[in-house]
């Protein structure tokens, strides 16, 4: 999405912006790990398209798609997070890209 947060007050914003989109969004954990400063999560994350976001009206259609998080910890706190998933997949998935 091209999100970039800082600090709780922006990622909250974001948070509120995605549930409002997505109601009944939601994140499947696969699998974890963390050593030292790094840490990974790979996940399935899926919702219905009942709100509007910047430029995509809402579609009322479900998707699940899978991805991953990597982060970077000091202190035992999240310095930075980054995650990886299909935009174009999930574009798809609510009707907003046609499928082949």
């Amino acid at each position: 999405m091209g999100v970039v947060t800082r600090g709780k007050g922006q990622l909250l914003a974001f948070a509120e912006g995605i549930f409002a989109a997505f109601p009944d969004f939601a994140i499947d954990l696969a699998s974890h790990f963390a050593t030292g400063e790094w840490g990974g999560m790979e996940w399935v994350m899926s919702g219905t398209h009942r709100g509007d976001l910047p430029g995509l009206p809402a579609t009322g259609k479900r998707f699940s798609l899978r991805g991953s998080t990597i982060v970077e910890l000091s202190g035992g706190k999240i310095q930075r997070c980054t995650d990886y998933w299909d935009m174009v997949t999930f574009l798809k998935q609510i009707g907003a890209m046609p499928s082949p």
